[in-house]
């Protein structure tokens, strides 16, 4: 399987921004759908955000939508997911993942293939 690495979380206060990134192997993006989910302490893994191959994307719930963004760079097989408006409901472990062409985007169940999270808090 292609390995998943995620980096740039941390911690920061409500309002503030933070990007995160996916690095994969290379031409993973262009075979695969990618997303993000998360995990906040006692809860479930939650969908965030996901961008098919040819780049269409699909967004969470309202909680995200007009705060976080994903792209992809296909030439650098790497994921982006920026986060504004940050507020401390946004604080868990965000998961970068891929799947096979033709699965829900919105299904954990359809990504076969998983990073080991980077940790986002968001202090109030």
């Amino acid at each position: 399987q292609a390995q998943l690495v995620e980096s740039g979380g941390g911690l920061v206060q409500a309002g503030d921004s933070l990007r995160l990134t996916c690095t994969t192997p290379m031409k993973t993006t262009m075979w695969y759908n990618m997303a993000w989910f998360r995990q906040a302490p006692g809860k479930e893994r939650e969908f965030v955000a996901a961008i098919s191959r040819i780049g269409s994307t699909t967004y969470s719930v309202d909680s995200v939508k007009g705060r976080f963004t994903i792209s992809k760079d296909d030439r650098k097989s790497t994921v982006y997911l920026q986060m504004n408006s940050l507020k401390p409901e946004d604080t868990a472990v965000y998961y970068c993942a891929a799947a096979q062409p033709g699965n829900p985007a919105e299904q954990a169940t359809s990504y076969n293939n998983w990073g080991q999270g980077t940790q986002v808090t968001v202090s109030s």
